[in-house]
């Protein structure tokens, strides 16, 4: 590596890792911000703060890496603007892509890594952390008895104390025992007591001294009856254990969450995709083939034709399916007949060496072949496999005949001498119908007509028709909308997963796209430090937040393309970047007032000469 890109690059890690962990630490902040009233007051155990903190950091990374970057180029360039440096490079001959190439190569290399993080990494811990988060909120606050207040924190109790000495002896108390479920029935009065956990904390034990309790008993049954017995009892000493067990943090199994999208990696989100897009298919289907009852008089001529592609769909997941039950099946006939193999072995049946083989047989070796390992014949011992053959062919042919079985149920023709009444043909007065025939319709003269018609007004069966048709047009119409919407949702979801997919390239491609901006914009402007570099990079990270934003939102309704909607603000982006960094070629002066006042006198005298030679021309005329 040359001198000139170790001083570059030197000047440009510095930076980088000061404005990665501040903005990592403003985006923390404003992170657990969201979460701070269910994880603080909780007395949680310090250990258990920097382990979510830790997450949080983690998951929040990938956001913070592009500003870092923006940030950290403009004031690298800006500084070697300021103090002329990067004019020095230029005039010795060497070109300002050539001076980015350094922190260029390390930029493209962190954003691989970002990928890397983004994919394997975050996922990981997002799971962690959503679990963690979940335990903390079913967690009740931490113990603490005000006085002059009523404390519900204990389940089926409501305490008061009016008085607390220190923390463990109290004065005058009032307790409502709700254990019961039959609102106050049970009241305890005391002067003073004592309150003292034990067995790690789990349980609490209070002892109440001098005082009365009150009881009324009520008809489990009907709670707003009248009490049946009221008792009144006094105490001297009263001890009353309560239970504190959800005041503990219980770690919950991390399965729960195996469903979000957020803690998917891209393999994990394909499989998801792939299982919504055959839900939704089969769906669509079911919908062309179920809904031709509901059309009696459209279907007497024509019947519902299920689209090609959608058909097509269907019979390759229905193979599928079919595929995996059967290699399914053909695994448990293999695991069966390892069974017996074992239990066979005792009794001299099979060589210890057989066993030996046909437990080495694993499911990759069964499905490149289909065939049991060799050593069987080798061995000179014939009995194994073909059990295991028979076993296999059996399940295979099982499954065959039900396959079958379901095919030709719908197809078998009706048995219609089991429906034709025994008559006797023999008369020559009787003809044998033909039952297969085509029914024809029945012709009317036309005072059958005439008749048929009054009665349809006279009964008033026309109005009575159409509030059936409306009432079951009401229903279809209800029918389809709640199928529409379920389509709608699981079209919703798998948009969304599709986001989550595209995130994992262009949170990462954003760290290529924010240096090509911050750097350009470092050798434009020609100053460092803190000043105006932090005020454009908070612009264009503002610019760059609002156009993800706005293109997810896109994405997720169905007005675009998720592939569209999550690479919008990069391909919006990178022409600027590409712009400020011909500017930067020119060492075009595109932040200095004095440009922009020479621009206007340019424009200002080129207007004037135009106006001179426009009236010139009018008194020519004259």
């Amino acid at each position: 590596m040359k001198k000139l890109d170790k001083l570059i690059l030197g000047s440009f890690i510095g930076p980088f890792l000061l404005t990665f962990i501040v903005v990592d630490f403003i985006l923390l902040t404003v992170n657990m911000l969201k979460y701070f009233d269910e994880i603080f007051g909780k007395g949680l155990e310090f250990m258990v703060y920097m382990e979510l903190i830790s997450y949080f950091l983690i998951s929040i990374s990938p956001m913070a890496l592009p500003l870092a970057v923006l940030l950290s180029s403009l004031m690298t360039f800006g500084n070697l603007g300021e103090h002329f440096e990067l004019t020095a490079i230029k005039s010795s001959g060497i070109s300002l892509l050539r001076a980015l190439r350094p922190i260029g190569v390390f930029v493209v290399i962190l954003s691989f890594l970002a990928y890397l993080s983004n994919n394997y990494l975050v996922p990981k811990v997002n799971l962690k952390t959503f679990s963690l988060l979940y335990d903390i909120r079913m967690k009740s606050p931490a113990l603490d008895i005000k006085e002059g207040v009523f404390y519900s924190g204990i389940p089926n109790y409501s305490i008061k104390v009016n008085k607390k000495i220190d923390d463990i002896r109290l004065v005058d108390l009032i307790i409502y025992d709700h254990s019961e479920g039959q609102g106050n029935t049970n009241i305890i009065l005391a002067d003073s007591g004592r309150m003292e956990p034990f067995f790690n904390e789990s349980y609490m034990s209070m002892t109440l001294y001098n005082g009365i309790s009150y009881k009324e008993s009520r008809d489990k049954r009907a709670s707003y009856n009248k009490p049946q017995d009221f008792t009144r009892t006094k105490f001297s000493e009263n001890q009353i254990i309560f239970n504190l067990e959800s005041f503990q943090m219980n770690r919950t199994s991390e399965d729960q969450w195996s469903n979000n999208r957020s803690i998917k990696n891209i393999s994990e989100l394909k499989v998801g995709l792939d299982s919504m897009n055959s839900e939704i298919n089969r769906m669509l289907f079911t919908n062309y083939v179920s809904n031709e009852s509901s059309y009696p008089f459209y279907i007497r001529n024509r019947k519902f034709r299920v689209p090609d592609e959608i058909a097509q769909k269907k019979a390759i997941d229905d193979s599928i399916r079919l595929q995996r039950k059967i290699e399914k099946d053909k695994l448990d006939s293999i695991q069966n007949a390892r069974l017996l193999v074992e239990s066979s072995s005792k009794d001299s049946l099979f060589t210890e060496k057989d066993s030996q083989d046909l437990k080495s047989l694993t499911t990759t070796q069964f499905y490149a072949n289909m065939e049991l390992d060799s050593s069987f014949e080798e061995s000179g011992n014939t009995l194994a496999k073909p059990l295991v053959e028979n076993m296999i062919n059996d399940t295979v042919s099982t499954l065959q005949k039900k396959s079958d079985v379901s095919q030709k149920k719908y197809k078998t023709k009706p048995n219609i001498s089991a429906v034709t009444p025994n008559l006797d043909y023999s008369d020559s007065s009787l003809t044998k119908p033909n039952l297969l025939a085509p029914i024809k319709p029945t012709e009317f003269t036309e005072a059958q007509r005439i008749r048929i018609d009054s009665i349809i007004e006279k009964g008033n069966y026309r109005s009575r028709a159409a509030t059936v048709a409306l009432n079951n047009s009401r229903t279809l119409k209800n029918a389809f909308s709640r199928k529409v919407l379920e389509i709608d949702d699981i079209e919703r979801e798998y948009r969304r997963y599709q986001i989550a997919w595209y995130q994992k390239y262009t949170t990462a491609f954003a760290c290529i796209v924010m240096f090509m901006i911050g750097a350009p914009l470092g050798a434009i402007i020609k100053k460092g430090g803190l000043g105006m570099p932090v005020l454009i990079s908070i612009i264009f990270f503002i610019v760059y937040y609002m156009l993800t934003i706005t293109g997810e939102k896109w994405a997720k309704e169905g007005m675009a393309n998720p592939l569209f909607g999550t690479w919008f603000s990069i391909m919006v982006l990178i022409p600027i970047g590409l712009f400020f960094l011909k500017q930067a070629r020119k060492d075009a002066r595109l932040f200095e007032p004095d440009t922009y006042v020479e621009i206007f006198k340019k424009s200002k005298k080129w207007m004037q000469t135009k106006f001179i030679k426009k009236n010139k021309v009018l008194l020519n005329s004259k």
